[in-house]
């Protein structure tokens, strides 16, 4: 019996129009010392989905690196010898390496580029690297770090000059000041711990957007959602939050909320908020919708608003969301970097803490200052104690419906000014 060959005019393949598509390529590069640091915190943690890049001035620096690829800025210039925290030579070594760069960002959807402001390889490459990445077609987001203000105020100002010449050339440009990390560690907190924290706010920061396409969870996002509210126009600003127990997901949601890494109002002005939760395998949809439902209170009326869930199986029993408010504005970003050179550092006891005043004031009594920022939980209490002035100003016959951790932020914001 004679075998019936295929009919020429019909594909064998069940879909003939099925065209396979590739998912969004993200790549990751870290300049000078604490981008290439968040850059390995990144690797260690297991961050997948992503290609990681590292750049530096400094040779050796580089060369212990856990980065794949590997870029000596400036060989010719700095001589692998760094960048001697001049923002000039930064510059410079960077745009005499920008056929490594762009190679190495080529064929990116998305980049990440994470610096810390202050030094001379991050501040003065981050300009050029970014640069190079829009012209590529790449959604370009910059997150960098302010200095401590103990640092000096030559770095200060070398990281405001730095973010001044970067904003142009970025999408989102994510600022945040190392200065409130503060605010978050316990006054017995070493130097290189507080400086491993600032690193690692750059780390949380990148992977809390790019897990959002690149990690299927309970509620997935895609590219061309993220990439649309990640253009919006303004400044943009980042928050953690972390919760435990049977309502973990809404713990996290309320301290990212009355974090001081979000400035006070970011998420009412913001245009637009992405809030990405991570929680063990008992993370359930009922608990994430509710979490959703808060944020979705605190945002402003017209905000769009991103949501993203994934199971890290390490997290049971517990969730965090990164939060990211964007469009928020050009002046909330600009107040940052320019008060974040003006704050001094003061003692800050035991049961409450101190504001931080502009040079040649003197600090008044506690209760008639507005605080600083917010402490995050579980010293979120101790505040409402030690200022229970703030929180009754709060809260009047028609609030009682409002959630309390709102009343604390409209009062904060009502005593702002």
């Amino acid at each position: 019996m004679a075998t019936l060959e295929p009919y020429a005019g019909v594909s064998q393949s069940p879909v003939s129009n099925y065209q396979p598509t590739r998912g969004a390529v993200i790549k990751v590069l870290g300049l000078g010392g604490g981008g290439s640091n968040a850059v390995d915190r990144m690797i260690q943690l297991g961050l997948s989905g992503v290609e990681f890049i590292a750049a530096n001035t400094d040779g050796q620096a580089l060369l212990n690196s856990s980065a794949p690829v590997k870029i000596q800025l400036g060989p010719r210039f700095t001589r692998g010898l760094g960048a001697g925290g001049a923002p000039e030579v930064g510059e410079k070594a960077a745009l005499e390496s920008r056929d490594e760069i762009a190679e190495a960002l080529a064929g990116a959807d998305m980049v990440f580029i994470a610096a810390g402001m202050g030094g001379g390889t991050g501040t003065g490459s981050i300009p050029v690297a970014a640069e190079i990445s829009r012209s590529l077609g790449a959604l370009t987001i910059a997150v960098v770090t302010t200095p401590f203000a103990f640092e000096s105020k030559r770095r200060m100002s070398a990281a405001r000059g730095g973010i001044e010449q970067l904003r142009p050339h970025v999408d989102t440009l994510i600022v945040v000041p190392n200065d409130r990390l503060l605010d978050i560690a316990d006054k017995h907190t070493s130097l290189e711990v507080a400086f491993q924290a600032a690193d690692d706010v750059l780390r949380q920061g990148v992977q809390g957007i790019a897990e959002l396409i690149t990690r299927p969870g309970l509620i997935n996002v895609d590219f061309a959602h993220v990439r649309s509210l990640m253009q919006l126009a303004g400044g943009a600003f980042l928050a953690i939050g972390h919760g435990r127990g049977p309502n973990k997901a809404v713990e996290a949601a309320q301290e990212a909320l009355c974090q001081p890494l979000l400035d006070f109002g970011a998420v009412d002005q913001a245009a637009g908020v992405l809030a990405h939760f991570t929680g063990g395998d008992d993370l359930s949809l009922h608990e994430v919708s509710k979490a959703f439902d808060v944020i979705r209170e605190a945002a402003g009326a017209d905000a769009e608003i991103v949501f993203g869930a994934t199971i890290d199986l390490a997290l049971a029993g517990e969730a965090q969301v990164i939060l990211i408010a964007t469009g928020v504005g050009g002046q909330p970003l600009n107040a940052i970097v320019a008060g974040a050179s003006e704050m001094v550092i003061k003692p800050r006891s035991a049961s409450t803490q101190q504001n931080r005043l502009p040079e040649g004031e003197t600090a008044v009594d506690p209760r008639q200052a507005r605080p600083a920022a917010l402490p995050v939980s579980p010293r979120l209490m101790e505040w409402v104690v030690a200022e229970p002035s703030l929180a009754a100003q709060a809260v009047d016959s028609n609030d009682l419906d409002e959630p309390a951790f709102l009343r604390r932020r409209r009062a904060l914001l009502h005593q702002r000014g």
